[in-house]
Parts: C-alpha cells; structure tokens; sequence
C-alpha cells in the first residue's frame, strides 16, 4: 500500500486591516499555507536536513527557528539543501498556496476557517487521492479550524464523494518545536511568503519551479 505523510504550515496572518503597512499596524497582504510531502520511506530525509542546519549555523537545538528569524545565509543554505534533496529523492515534493488577501471577498472574510481549508484542499487534494493512506501534520498551533474536525471532515468528503477515491486520511495536529518536519514547511512557507510579499525571490529562484504553487484571488 502507497502512503505518504503531509507537513502544512502557514506563513502570513489572517488579518484584514490593510489601512496601514504590513509590519507597521497593518495586515500580511498574502496568506501562504506550505506542505512538505514525504513517502513514509523518505520522512527522514527532510528531517536531516533541518538537523544538518541546526549543526552548521550552530543554533540552540532547544529553541524552534523560524524563518522570520532567518539571516539571508541561513535562508539561501535552506533552498539549497532542499534542491539538492529533491533532486537526490524524487519522491518528495514540496507544495503551496497563496492567497492574495485584499482580492478576498467580504462574506469570505466572515470565516477564516472556510478560507484556510478551501486552499489546503485546492493545494493539496489532487496529490492525497494517489496515495492508499495520507498523514496530515498540520502545525497545531497555526491551523485555522475553530470546530475540531472541520479540515479532516472537509478533506475526507472531498476525496471519498467528489474524488470517489478511498484514501484512508489521518489527520494527527504537531507542535512545529517537536517535529523538524513541520519546521521545514514553515520555513518552506516562508520562502514561498518571501516571494510573494516582500518581492524578494533569492530563494525561490533557487528552488527553480520545483514548488507545485497555486495563486488565489490574485489581480
């Protein structure tokens, strides 16, 4: 049986005052959600990774960093050892979504929830119906679903009814400072967020198009 584990996490902010400059009193413009895909044969590659960059910038392998966090160095040395992993490892594949947030409608806006699970559904469903059983790890303490279940129920609905496929889905919530997994797609996120953003696409440019990235509500 083919399975495949799916890290998530988001960069950007689910607010909507964009009176003022982001960073300055304002909102994120774009909202990224990222996922790290990984054949369950392949989950510790990712990992070392992260546990490699830990050692080389020497940082405190008690503390969680985050891309924000991030000096340019330390950003470039991520999207090259993830190019180098990709190209050594096929089978893993890195994917995003991003959300151009002053195109969203108002009676969206009501529901941040509805948001957040139609894009990691539009990202995410036409690769999970390939697998016979999909591990969702999304980052607990990031993921925008007010009632439980809401994204494993909108998920599994999706694939079992609209896909007809019969993908087993497990949907197991990880604190980003325990799994360096979802450290990676966190700051996969950020990279993704970085282009889009800020404008600033060094690192993008080195992954090369090997992100399967959707836009949404872009002008």
């Amino acid at each position: 049986m083919s399975s495949a584990v799916f890290y998530v996490d988001e960069s950007g902010d689910m607010g909507w005052n964009f009176a003022a400059p982001y960073r300055r009193g304002g909102s994120s413009r774009h909202l990224t959600i990222a996922t790290l895909v990984c054949p369950s044969e392949a989950r510790h590659f990712p990992k070392r990774l992260i546990v490699d960059l830990y050692k080389r910038f020497r940082w405190d392998p008690k503390a969680e960093i985050k891309w924000s966090l991030m000096a340019r160095g330390e950003r470039v040395a991520f999207a090259q050892r993830t190019l180098d992993m990709l190209t050594k490892h096929g089978g893993i594949k890195l994917f995003a979504i991003t959300v151009y947030k002053p195109k969203v409608a108002n009676h969206i806006k009501k529901d941040s929830n509805k948001l957040y699970n139609y894009m990691i559904g539009l990202s995410l469903l036409d690769e999970m119906e390939n697998y016979d059983t999909v591990t969702l790890v999304p980052d607990q303490r990031s993921i925008k679903v007010q009632s439980g279940n809401s994204l494993h129920d909108y998920l599994g609905i999706n694939l079992a009814f609209e896909r007809n496929v019969a993908t087993e889905l497990l949907t197991l919530p990880c604190d980003s400072a325990c799994s360096k997994s979802v450290q990676f797609a966190d700051m996969l996120a950020g990279l993704v967020q970085c282009h889009y953003e800020d404008s600033n696409s060094e690192c993008w440019q080195i992954l090369n198009g090997r992100v399967s990235s959707k836009r949404l509500f872009f002008p």
